[in-house]
């Protein structure tokens, strides 16, 4: 079943999500018509590649022509229409944003699908639903929206006091012309009077409302602008270690922007209101008395906002790594974009963005150093004309580590592995406008540099642990004193890592079986606290690896060669051996179930029950198959292919039924690849695997079989002219 239908079969609740996830970006129009298309396309890669990007944009804008070519409707036909010039206007310069967009939203629809299979939600998911509500957004709009309507009203007030004052300037310049003390001069004057009365009036009142609506944006932002941000930023977070990202920037911006507007606006009717006192003054005037203040609190608030929302949209990865960011190999190009929240045009195509790293690291914090090696100064552009995002995305920062480093930075050697060392980049520009100068800086995450690959699991390791626990944006020093997680905050960001790359995360009965082995106690509880030393350094024991090691080894052979299986929820996976036995014990003979080595790094091994004669259980487990074996035949194949081969007994396929009794090829059938061909002139081969089953004696099993026993002649001949692994069996567990 496609995840598309998937995702149509779930309660209205979740649906709720599906529906606040699909916007202007792409609509989800399309991606109802062209589902099937959709899901079959590599959009994390093309994320990160422009010309694939543009391929896949183009094709995208073909499929689109074949479904309005086929729609009947004409309504439909024409909104079709409609959405496919829109996408055209919005991504044809840029076709990598588009793959972004959707890579982002399938990912999202698979943690949505996953969600559902639990029986609850993790703390941070709950925390982030918690935390970001419909009501609390719309709230936030209409606030925005009468500051805006407010300010509007200010500007017609200011002019209404500048027509009056011309007004009272004109009879006053008139009355001074005059020569004598006649009655028509005193009514002349009182009338003055009455106007300078009004006017003074006017002028209170239109201090007092920019009071209340500086007091009204000054709590905005404090209240809930600011929150909106820092719970995006920790959103963001939460994201890159796997988690959901459901809170569009594209709304922040739109908050922070006619925020903005609405503090500039204010900021011109004050020098207004400046220019009127120049022409029109007079004892206890309230302008001179107030202004200095209304326009030092304006400028505090722009200030404050204006650095507020210079942030890091994406941060800092390596493209041939789009689900691991944070980590960067020396050598090797990363990209990263910077994004200024608030849009104004006069400072399009001004602002200047430098880059640095450790900028102000304190000496002897990290054991190396590292420097930018290309160029380093992008200037800010208008990325997406329809929503005006002012950005800039470095595609081609690479790090050279310094190789004389000086002796005060060795100090921090040896305290620290290379993964735990953190560094920091650091983005720096100068905004100006309307007379007001404004240093902008901010910084990405705490990133990992490495200089192996062998290095990426330990690094994103310490990516997962610090962006699980803290919401510090720049804690350099956290692995120094790294606290503790609880297994239910854990145990949910492990299940992400399965389904940020496939159709689930993990099941509880799997998670539990993963906290008994990492915390080595029966049952663990959600409050159970895990180390990071446990996690990540300790090897488990009695083998020679850590519990870290041992899970990304079985994240990387999903991905590569068990996706497919993974995704038919065939493969059991994380089940300890005394629940494999509970499991098939009452089973048929030739049930089977598949799970993951305990004693292998990257190892899947399938165990089946026999039933002898005489009513005993055995279990069998074959030798674990790892990266190296799968490259040379698909696992789904060597489940159809698998023999036993045993002294004096045909060889045969033990494997029948999957646990708990669907038969194996109803299973596994479309999966197969090696296929008999119907008119090819020769026979066909493949690779065979086989298991050598030792007897302790010569006579048969006790079951006896009803076919003939393979001749010593035959297995000879089998053995010269097919090509097959020999995997030893223990029904011992040696696993």
């Amino acid at each position: 079943m496609s995840q598309w239908k998937q995702i149509q079969q779930l309660d209205v609740r979740l649906l709720e999500h599906v529906d606040y996830l699909y916007d202007d970006n792409f609509p989800m129009d399309i991606r109802q018509c062209l589902a099937p298309w959709i899901e079959s396309q590599d959009w994390d890669t093309a994320a990160n590649d422009q010309s694939m990007a543009t391929v896949l944009f183009n094709n995208l804008l073909a499929q689109v022509d074949v479904v309005r070519a086929q729609e009947l409707n004409f309504l439909q036909k024409h909104n079709m229409k409609i959405i496919q010039q829109q996408l055209q206007v919005k991504y044809t310069n840029n076709p990598a944003l588009m793959a972004q967009v959707i890579s982002n939203y399938l990912r999202e629809e698979r943690r949505i699908l996953s969600s559902a299979c639990m029986k609850e939600q993790g703390p941070l998911e709950k925390s982030l639903q918690d935390s970001v509500t419909f009501e609390r957004q719309k709230n936030t709009d209409n606030r925005v929206g009468i500051i805006r309507g407010s300010v509007q009203l200010m500007d017609q007030a200011v002019k209404y006091i500048e027509d009056m004052q011309e007004d009272f300037d004109f009879r006053y310049k008139t009355l001074q012309s005059q020569d004598g003390n006649t009655d028509k001069m005193k009514q002349e004057v009182t009338k003055l009077q009455e106007m300078l009365n009004r006017l003074d009036f006017k002028r209170k009142e239109i201090l007092s409302k920019m009071d209340v609506v500086v007091k009204e944006i000054d709590d905005v932002i404090t209240s809930q602008l600011n929150p909106e941000l820092l719970d995006w930023k920790r959103r963001q977070q939460v994201a890159i270690i796997g988690g959901p990202l459901l809170t569009p920037l594209d709304q922040l911006q739109n908050w922070f922007t006619l925020t903005a507007q609405s503090l500039f606006q204010i900021k011109r009717q004050l020098d207004k209101l400046g220019e009127l006192v120049v022409k029109v003054t007079y004892e206890y005037d309230p302008i001179p008395l107030q202004k200095p203040q209304l326009e030092e609190r304006v400028r505090y608030l722009l200030y404050h906002l204006i650095r507020s929302s210079f942030i890091v949209e994406k941060q800092p990865c390596m493209p041939a790594q789009p689900q691991r960011p944070l980590i960067i190999k020396t050598g090797v190009q990363f990209t990263t974009k910077v994004r200024l929240l608030v849009k104004l045009p006069e400072v399009d195509y001004q602002l200047k963005v430098k880059t640095t790293l450790d900028k102000d690291l304190p000496p002897g914090r990290v054991s190396r150093q590292f420097f930018i090696l290309t160029s380093n100064t992008k200037v800010m552009d208008i990325e997406d004309y329809s929503i005006g995002c002012l950005s800039v995305t470095f595609r081609h920062l690479q790090l050279k580590e310094k190789k004389n480093s000086n002796s005060s930075a060795k100090g921090n050697e040896g305290l620290l592995s290379v993964t735990e060392e953190l560094h920091s980049l650091s983005f720096e520009a100068c905004f100006t406008v309307q007379g007001l100068s404004i240093d902008l800086e901010t910084c990405s995450l705490p990133l990992v540099i490495i200089s192996n690959v062998c290095q990426l699991p330990g690094g994103w390791a310490s990516v997962m642990w610090y962006n699980l626990l803290t919401d510090e944006p720049r804690n350099l020093a956290f692995f120094c004193n790294p606290p503790r997680a609880t297994w239910s905050q854990l145990s949910e960001v492990l299940s992400w890592q399965f389904s940020s790359f496939s159709d689930q995360g993990l099941k509880q009965e799997q998670l539990l079986m993963l906290g008994e082995k990492l915390l080595g106690q029966h049952a663990p509880s959600s409050e159970s606290l895990v180390s990071w030393s446990r996690f990540s350094k300790e090897n488990i024991p009695g083998k020679p690896f850590t519990f870290w090691m041992w899970l990304d080894s079985i994240l990387d052979l999903i991905k590569k060669h068990l996706l497919t299986v993974w995704n038919e929820n065939y493969i059991m996976g994380f089940v300890s051996k005394e629940m494999e036995r509970l499991l098939l014990k009452d089973r048929e003979s030739g049930t089977f179930l598949l799970r993951f080595s305990e004693s292998h790094l990257g190892g899947i091994t399938f165990t089946w029950v026999e039933h002898s004669c005489n009513g005993e259980v055995k279990l069998n487990s074959v030798e674990p198959y790892t990266k190296i074996r799968l490259n040379a035949l698909p696992f789904a194949d060597i489940i159809r292919h698998y023999k036993v081969i045993s002294e004096g007994v045909v060889p045969e396929n033990p494997l029948k039924f999957l646990y708990p009794d669907i038969p194996k090829d109803e299973a596994f059938g479309r999966l197969y690849i090696s296929q008999p061909s119907k008119v090819h002139p020769y026979l066909s081969s493949s690779w065979m695997p086989i298991s050598m089953r030792s007897c302790p004696s010569s006579t048969p099993l006790s079951c006896p079989s009803p076919d003939p026993p393979m001749t010593p002649g035959e297995f000879d001949m089998i053995s010269e002219h097919l090509c097959f692994d020999l995997d030893t069996m223990s029904s011992s567990y040696s696993e």
